[in-house]
């Protein structure tokens, strides 16, 4: 590990020194969210709102991080998010995310716009827990196409994202410039030319293509921001007629993600699907959204006692993942934090991320009492909103 890496202490480290490396347009793409960022900010806020409830005088000289997603071990009550694009942040992002997720034994979630193949990632880490994540494309039969390759390639999930019927409109990107196609001008020139060991990485690989997009018939060549382009694409009339035909076409597990609402939950699951994803995009899509955390324990009510409740957005730190489960979410979906990692020092860079993530909860699990991800329950959570206050559950 590189003495940079080493010296990140926790992942807002990570973050400035993917800040130092990156282009100020590629960085705000990847940090930034919807028009005023409240949402974006929110999501952070609600895990800071939160306050715990130690136990004391347990034992807790050895500690237990595993659990099981989908009924299959996983070392830590995490898996990595799905984050389209990276690799014009770094080329190969995407696989050295999958390979690092195999390292750490959690499962690792292949973005629709990923700068890899679902095939590409399965031939690497084939070994390893990978779940696709399907954008809703407006072209019905490319989709399902992805379904099946997905399927074909052995992935164990695939998680539909809902909550995308259009792009939000994240301000940072026109303002810096930064467009699809990718094309330099004045600004952006500007910026490239002060991130050299950036730039001499793109000029040997060349910038990405998003490869599991190849054959799409795009509706639209025309130079425009990332958001009108890939919102142009999305397929806004995506229903839950439309869901049930995937049901049909996937065989394995399924997962909606993009619900924050308990009667949404409560319909995926009589439609079939295995578990919903509480997340609101990393605050990219409606600004003004619930934060996660707070929609969390609604949903939790409706269905997880029956579907896999999983939860993204905002979480930085171990003591995320401890709360969140508290909350009742069976792990947490991580997202900027590993991102980070992968841009400010590759494959090395995004262990770094984990090593911190996972520390941290060992250590917040012994703070707290608890010797096991099975013991962490809403006695430990203090706030008056969660009805417990320090009460066992029954």
């Amino acid at each position: 590990m590189s003495q940079d890496l080493a010296q990140a202490v926790n992942i807002e480290d990570l973050r400035r020194m993917a800040q130092r490396r990156l282009p100020r347009a590629i960085f705000d793409f990847f940090d930034g969210g919807a028009e005023d960022e409240v949402t974006l900010r929110d999501n952070r806020a609600a895990f800071e709102r939160v306050r715990l409830l130690p136990k004391v005088l347990v034992n807790v000289a050895k500690v237990d991080t595993r659990t099981k997603i989908f009924g299959v071990d996983s070392k830590l009550p995490l898996a990595i998010a799905p984050t389209g694009g990276i690799g014009a942040g770094r080329p190969g992002a995407d696989l050295m995310l999958a390979r690092t997720a195999r390292a750490f034994g959690i499962p690792y979630t292949l973005a629709t716009p990923a700068t890899a193949s679902i095939e590409r990632i399965a031939a690497e880490v084939g070994d390893a827990r990978r779940w696709f994540q399907l954008y809703v494309v407006r072209d019905r039969d490319f989709r399902h196409k992805l379904v099946e390759r997905a399927r074909n390639a052995g992935y164990e999930a695939l998680f539909v994202t809902v909550d995308l019927a259009v792009s939000g409109k994240r301000e940072r990107d026109p303002r810096n410039g930064f467009v699809t196609p990718y094309r330099p001008n004045w600004r952006n020139s500007r910026d490239v030319l002060t991130r050299p060991g950036w730039l001499l990485d793109i000029m040997r690989s060349g910038l990405p293509r998003m490869e599991n997009f190849e054959g799409y018939k795009f509706s639209s060549t025309k130079v425009t921001d990332i958001a009108t382009a890939v919102g142009r694409e999305m397929d806004a009339s995506f229903d839950w007629e439309e869901l049930k035909r995937l049901r049909d076409l996937w065989p394995r597990k399924l997962a909606l993600k993009g619900v924050e609402r308990p009667d949404d939950a409560e319909r995926a699951f009589a439609l079939g699907c295995d578990c919903v994803v509480v997340s609101n995009h990393g605050g990219r899509q409606l600004d003004g959204a619930a934060a996660t955390l707070d929609a969390l324990p609604q949903v939790v009510a409706a269905v997880g006692s029956k579907m896999t409740v999983l939860l993204d957005g905002g979480v930085r730190r171990g003591a995320d993942l401890l709360k969140a489960r508290a909350l009742g979410a069976q792990a947490v979906l991580v997202g900027r934090a590993t991102l980070f990692g992968v841009m400010a020092g590759g494959e090395a860079g995004a262990r770094r991320a984990l090593e911190i993530l996972s520390s941290e909860l060992e250590r917040t699990m012994r703070l707290c009492g608890v010797r096991s991800i099975a013991e962490i329950g809403p006695d430990l959570i203090a706030n008056p909103q969660t009805g417990n206050r320090g009460q066992s559950p029954n």
